[in-house]
């Protein structure tokens, strides 16, 4: 079905907006009620390595905006900017960043860019989304920042270990 634009724009601004204040709050669950359908899926692959999909508003609150986003698992400093969005009729593509704690000595952000494609379902909330980054740069960009001292021990432990143990698995037919 398809929405009114503006119905579907305002509800993407509302979420750049509510990211904001996910960083200013350092908590991001209670956006699963915000935005989210109760029979939502939200579905993140990893890069194919370890697939996450989400059945449902508290399976979003307990993965995506839950252990995958909150503070205390290791992204403390780290931002997830908008770059822009597109919208056509009920079908959304976000451009995004996960942001890295710190300045590179150019200035520059330490980041890699990530893209989402949602589908909206009316009342502000979305049915259904799908997020896609590079995982062999966020490797590379939590490498970076170790080097700069950046990079959380809980962080490297918890998650990059992992997830670099699961691509060399992956990529060689494990």
């Amino acid at each position: 079905m398809d929405y009114p634009h503006d119905e579907v724009a305002g509800t993407v601004e509302r979420l750049i907006e509510a990211f904001k204040e996910c960083e200013r709050r350092n908590s991001w669950s209670w956006l699963a009620d915000e935005f989210y359908h109760e029979d939502c899926v939200y579905t993140c692959e990893y890069g194919g390595v370890m697939p996450v999909v989400a059945n449902g508003r508290e399976e979003i609150r307990r993965t995506h905006y839950g252990r995958d986003m909150e503070v205390g698992s290791g992204w403390t400093g780290w931002t997830f900017p908008y770059a822009g969005y597109a919208v056509n009729g009920d079908q959304i593509i976000t451009h995004w960043k996960n942001r890295g704690p710190g300045l590179r000595p150019d200035g520059s952000f330490y980041e890699t860019p990530g893209v989402s494609f949602i589908t909206y379902g009316g009342n502000g909330k979305f049915i259904r989304q799908f997020d896609m980054f590079d995982i062999g740069h966020q490797m590379v960009l939590c490498d970076e920042l170790e080097a700069a001292g950046l990079l959380s021990p809980r962080l490297k432990e918890e998650w990059v270990i992992p997830m670099k143990a699961r691509i060399i698995a992956k990529l060689s037919g494990q």
